[in-house]
């Protein structure tokens, strides 16, 4: 069997729809898995269980005939027996129908729903990742929503455990900081300021457990600021998601904004405080006591005054 699931979104929001890609295996232990992503997460399958390709497609673009009829011959040529698509571009759904996959699933309501052979409410207030697995309703699955789970490669766990003696981590452990950046300024930036409050507190209050921020391409900024305030703070940057996801599995705890580490962080069973701004933890985190969301009330992460986050962390 051939199955194809066609993704929008970022690295996080694939790592949500890995419970359903697994379930398909566990279902259909033979089949061949593909996906089709915006080429920006193809990262994220570098640590998935179940897909054997990953395949490049902007689906936020403004896609001219010629890059639609790439992709609906990529998917004709490789035959696919089962698609699913958990979007509302009606222009995927009708790709789907002209390739003549014979079982397509999506849910109801949405643009080109119409051109699926099986659909199924989406229900809006759980948890993302099991809205996700809702879709293989369809088939007549029974089973519960795997957990949230990647599989890291040997190599990515070697260069974690080199990686934290660099740093000098020591038997004491490690908490790891991710503050994403916001370029579009829509509230969803943690600031500089309050997380340094609460760094500061963590080195008043446990001097033995190392702080180390994890920097890449989009926050260096705010890294790096924050390291001109704190020089002990201790900087990380891996550049694969099977990296990240090794040293995020081996922190005490992880504390971030609501991002793809924090998606990574759950994977790997890291205890997690989330910070969230417009969108609800409830549909982000599992029902868990490891991992904890703290919604700002006015939709702006800036908001969250770091005493609510320390009340957390002390508290809980």
């Amino acid at each position: 069997m051939r199955i194809v699931a066609l993704i929008p979104g970022g690295v996080g929001e694939q790592v949500l729809f890995f419970p359903t890609l697994d379930g398909l295996k566990q279902a259909y232990p033979h089949a061949q898995i593909d996906v089709v992503v915006e080429p920006t997460a193809k990262a994220a399958y570098q640590v998935s269980k179940s897909v054997n390709n990953a395949i490049a497609f902007e689906f936020e673009s403004r896609n001219s005939l010629a890059d639609w009829g790439n992709l609906l011959g990529n998917i004709r040529e490789r035959e696919y027996e089962v698609a699913v698509f958990p979007g509302q571009n009606w222009t995927v759904s009708f790709l789907l129908w002209l390739a003549g996959i014979p079982t397509r699933i999506g849910y109801e309501g949405t643009p080109g729903a119409n051109f699926f052979t099986h659909t199924v409410p989406r229900n809006t207030n759980q948890y993302g990742a099991t809205a996700y697995y809702d879709l293989l309703k369809s088939l007549n699955f029974q089973a519960p929503c795997p957990a949230l789970a990647v599989s890291i490669p040997v190599k990515d766990l070697d260069w974690a455990d080199a990686e934290r003696k660099r740093l000098g981590i020591g038997q004491a452990g490690y908490v790891l900081v991710y503050g994403s950046a916001d370029a579009t300024n829509n509230g969803k930036t943690y600031p500089v300021e309050s997380w340094n409050g609460i760094i500061q507190d963590f080195q008043q209050k446990q001097p033995d457990l190392m702080l180390v921020v994890v920097k890449d391409e989009d926050n260096a900024t705010l890294v790096d600021a924050l390291v001109k305030l704190n020089p002990s703070l201790k900087v990380t940057q891996p550049d694969t998601t099977g990296k990240l996801a090794a040293i995020i599995g081996g922190a005490n705890l992880m504390l971030c904004t609501d991002s793809a580490p924090m998606q990574l962080a759950v994977a790997v069973q890291t205890y997690t405080l989330a910070l969230f701004g417009d969108n609800e933890p409830k549909k982000m985190l599992p029902e868990s006591n490891r991992f904890i969301g703290i919604k700002s009330l006015s939709g702006k992460m800036a908001d969250i005054a770091p005493q609510t986050v320390l009340e957390k962390v002390w508290g809980g």
